[in-house]
C-alpha cells in the first residue's frame, strides 16, 4: 500500500486530487496536511472525511517538527506539494507571506523527505517528490506561440517569483542529490471547490448577487483553461510514470480571454436562471500591476511520454462548473464566512 503526503489538500486542486485518488485506488493511504488559511476548506472533503484510507492533520509545511513527525510515524512514499499562497493580488500586498510558504515551506519538505528516503547517498525505490507549480513562472507570452518545458523562467509577480524559486530549488535537489522529483506546471484550473476570489467562481457569485463584475484593463488577457479533473489525472500519471527530474507542462488547449469567460457565464445564467443578469453588471477597472497578457501551455511532452490529454472541452467544463456552484450556494456562503472558517480552525487546535 502506497502512502501519499498531500500538502495543501484542503484547497481547490488539492481537495479535488484527494477525492480523485480515493475514488480511483483502493490500496492507497492519503495524509492531508493543510494550514487551513482562508483558502483551505475541509467542507471540500466531506465525502472522504470518514474514509479509513484518509487522514487530515492541521499544520504548516514550514513546521519542521510536525513534518518530521509525520515522516517518522508513516512510511511516506510520495509527497505531492500543493501547499502555496496563490493569489496574485495578495502577493503584491504581502510578498513576504508568499516567500515563507512557497519557498521556505518547499525547502522544509524537501529536506525532511530527503533525510527520510536517503540511505548512504542512495534513495529508496518507489519514492517521489512532486512539486505542483504554475505556468505563471514563464511570464507573459511574447513572440513564441506556447510555453514549453524549455521556455526560460521569467516571473512577473511576487507569487510567480516565489513559485519559480521553489521550482528551481526542487530541480537543484535532483541535480545535486539525485533526489527523485518531478515538477508539473499547469494552466488555469477551474471546477468545483475553487475559492470565490478566483475569476470564474467570483463572476458566478457576483452574478447571483447582482453585484458588479470587475474586469481588469480591457479584459483581453488570455488564459489557457484546464478542468480540474483533467489536471488530477495528469498528476497521477506523472507520479507513477514521469521520468525523474523532469518538468511536465499540463495545459488544456482552451485559450479564452477574460471577457469571454465573463460573458459566457453571464449568458448562461441569463438564459437559465435569471434574465435580469446582464452585461450591465460588467465594470472595467484599473489593470493589475505586472499583469501578464497571455499564458498558453504546450502539453506535447506529457502527451507523448505519458499518454495524457485533456478530456473535458471548455464548453462542457464551464457548464458543469456553473451548475456545481448553483447547486452549492451554501458552500459559497460558508467559504466566505469568517465564522465558518474559525469553526473548522478551532476543531483542529
Amino acid at each position: 500500500m502506497k502512502t501519499y503526503l498531500v500538502t495543501g489538500g484542503a484547497g481547490f486542486i488539492g481537495s479535488n486530487f484527494i477525492i480523485f485518488m480515493l475514488k480511483k485506488y483502493s490500496n492507497i493511504r492519503i495524509i492531508n496536511v493543510d494550514k487551513l488559511t482562508y483558502a483551505g476548506n475541509l467542507e471540500n472533503l466531506i465525502e472522504v472525511e470518514n474514509n479509513p484510507s484518509y487522514k487530515f492533520i492541521k499544520g504548516d509545511i514550514c513546521d519542521k517538527e510536525l513534518i518530521s513527525k509525520i515522516f517518522k510515524e508513516n512510511n511516506i512514499d510520495y509527497v505531492v506539494n500543493f501547499a502555496a499562497e496563490s493569489h496574485v493580488d495578495r502577493s503584491i500586498r504581502e510578498p513576504e507571506v508568499f516567500i515563507k510558504t512557497n519557498v521556505l515551506g518547499t525547502v522544509n519538505l524537501l529536506n525532511i523527505a530527503k533525510n527520510s528516503w536517503e540511505i548512504k547517498g542512495e534513495f529508496k525505490s518507489g519514492r517521489k517528490f512532486l512539486q505542483i507549480s504554475t505556468d505563471e513562472v514563464y511570464g507573459s507570452l511574447g513572440e513564441i506561440e506556447y510555453f514549453t518545458e524549455n521556455t526560460p523562467i521569467n516571473p512577473h509577480s511576487p507569487y510567480s517569483a516565489s513559485k519559480a524559486s521553489a521550482d528551481l530549488i526542487v530541480k537543484a535537489y535532483y541535480d545535486t542529490f539525485k533526489m527523485p522529483v518531478n515538477i508539473t506546471r499547469c494552466s488555469n484550473n477551474y471546477g468545483p471547490y475553487q475559492h470565490p476570489e478566483k475569476l470564474i467562481p467570483l463572476i458566478i457569485n457576483n452574478c447571483l448577487n447582482k453585484e458588479e463584475l470587475p474586469i481588469y484593463g480591457d479584459g483581453l488577457n488570455v488564459r489557457d483553461w484546464l478542468y480540474v479533473d483533467d489536471h488530477c489525472r495528469a498528476i497521477d500519471m506523472v507520479i507513477t510514470k514521469g521520468r525523474l527530474g523532469q518538468v511536465y507542462n499540463i495545459g488544456g488547449h482552451n485559450e479564452r480571454t477574460n471577457i469571454y469567460i465573463v460573458r459566457t457565464i453571464l449568458n448562461y445564467l441569463n438564459e437559465n436562471i435569471d434574465d435580469s443578469i446582464t452585461e450591465e453588471l460588467i465594470k472595467y477597472v484599473k489593470d493589475r500591476k505586472g499583469h501578464d497578457r497571455r499564458y498558453a501551455i504546450d502539453p506535447t511532452k506529457i502527451s507523448d511520454e505519458l499518454g495524457w490529454k485533456p478530456e473535458i472541452e471548455f464548453e462542457e467544463g464551464i457548464k458543469k462548473t456553473v451548475e456545481w456552484y448553483l447547486d452549492n450556494k451554501e458552500w459559497i456562503k460558508h467559504v466566505t464566512s469568517d465564522e465558518y472558517r474559525d469553526y473548522y480552525r478551532n476543531m483542529y487546535k
